[in-house]
């Protein structure tokens, strides 16, 4: 293995050397403040390029003030319901790992409704960060990555749609802009909807967005690029090791050190945490999308959609139509379960049916770095200059620029611009 090297050139009295470990939008973003905080940065990522993993197959959701945690009162009914059923938006890979077990039933737990409000809370504060943040990068930079503007989140019953009174009252609370929709008006809003087979109503957040999450990723890379961030790919990080105030990075047979390092390396992460007696409950949780082209522009949606029954998400992107999620848990594999494509198949069915080609979508799955409550973890960790950029689950892009943005500036030793309680390791403490 070729040696790394980190130029050492006029390095400035504040600035430090920063190694960022993973190549996700998660990485990528904290990579990018930390250049902008005057720090010289190197990534590694052991794929060939940035936003080739779980980033491959974002959503497309840009989505602040409906980022909520998946698991909702009544998920264990949820899972074992599908287990029996033809389309679900949880799928249950049964297998024998006591590790995926208890995670499980710290899911899957009962939510009080007083800790599901604190968990959406933690998250929405976040994302709202993080898309105050994008706003400000983008015209700054002017970045275009096939964004377009609203969100509908569908309902198909009456009691779907009476179920969301705690968060209606929590968006209101924090004044964020939504409007409650009978079916007629979420098909007024959306003329795509007319073919429809039920609509019972929605809730229609217009400043919510989104866009390519990949295209995104790879444009930020450009921008840190020019501000100095060096790049490795092909490298596999075995170990994470604080070291005589700093930090030292096994890999293969080489030590590259560091005076920090962020890990950010997703569904790996855990791995490399480990060793450094960090333990949280982090699962990899596989999902899918289908990515098909547009066939009828008359009938093809305007509006990012969230279907709430099926935990499943549509986007726009450009000529192109992204469908998003189920949650398959303790599949190790990236082979296609019939169950999760008959999934995504029903809901394309079921609210744009004429829109695309979905038979010949393009399909992806692959595995997103999931905590049990749901709630990243960012910050440092009881280990000297190493801190973490985790657990994002499939929100990840909706709150990737706000927590990079936290983790530069506590490496800068400055103070966060948000309050960040309830997003550290001290939560598991408590």
């Amino acid at each position: 293995m070729s040696e790394i090297v980190i130029d050492q050139e006029l390095l400035k009295p504040a600035q430090r050397q920063i190694v960022v470990i993973g190549g996700g939008v998660i990485g990528m973003s904290t990579a990018y403040f930390l250049a902008e905080a005057g720090h010289q940065v190197a990534l590694i990522e052991q794929r060939r390029n940035v936003a080739e993993v779980a980033t491959l197959g974002n959503s497309g959701m840009l989505a602040a003030a409906s980022t909520t945690p998946w698991a909702i009162n009544g998920m264990r009914k949820r899972i074992l319901s599908g287990l029996f059923s033809q389309e679900a938006g949880t799928i249950l890979n049964a297998r024998l790992s006591p590790s995926l077990w208890r995670w499980l039933l710290r899911w899957t737990s009962t939510p009080e409704l007083q800790r599901y409000q604190l968990h959406c809370e933690r998250m929405q504060r976040l994302a709202s960060y993080s898309q105050h943040i994008l706003l400000q990068l983008q015209q700054q930079c002017q970045l275009e990555y096939e964004q377009s503007h609203g969100l509908l989140q569908l309902f198909r019953s009456e009691k779907e749609l009476a179920a969301t009174a705690p968060l209606q009252a929590m968006l209101s609370e924090r004044n964020v802009a939504y409007s409650l929709l009978d079916g007629a008006a979420a098909q007024a809003l959306e003329p795509a909807l007319a073919t429809a087979r039920s609509v019972a109503g929605g809730l229609y957040f217009p400043e919510l967005a989104s866009g390519n999450c990949t295209l995104f990723t790879k444009q930020l890379k450009s921008l840190a690029q020019a501000s100095g961030v060096q790049f490795h790919f092909d490298l596999r990080v075995d170990a994470v090791e604080p070291q005589d105030g700093r930090v030292a990075l096994k890999i293969g047979g080489d030590i590259l050190h560091a005076d920090a390092v962020v890990v950010a390396a997703g569904t790996g992460s855990a791995r490399l945490l480990k060793n450094l007696g960090v333990k949280v409950p982090l699962q990899a949780v596989k999902t899918y999308t289908a990515t098909a082209a547009v066939k009828n522009h008359d009938v093809a949606p305007k509006l990012a959609l969230q279907d709430n029954a099926y935990k499943v998400t549509m986007a726009r992107f450009g000529e192109r139509i992204r469908i998003a999620g189920v949650a398959e848990l303790g599949a190790t594999d990236t082979t296609i379960d019939d169950k999760a494509l008959r999934t995504l198949l029903k809901v394309t069915q079921d609210w744009y049916p004429d829109a695309a080609n979905y038979h010949n979508a393009q399909m992806w799955t692959g595995h997103i770095p999931m905590l049990a409550d749901e709630v990243p973890l960012v910050g440092a960790t009881a280990s000297s200059n190493v801190y973490i950029n985790i657990g994002h689950g499939g929100s990840g892009w909706s709150m990737a620029l706000g927590a990079a943005k936290i983790v530069a500036d506590q490496i800068s030793g400055r103070s966060p611009e948000i309050d960040i309680d309830g997003l550290t390791l001290a939560r598991y403490r408590r």
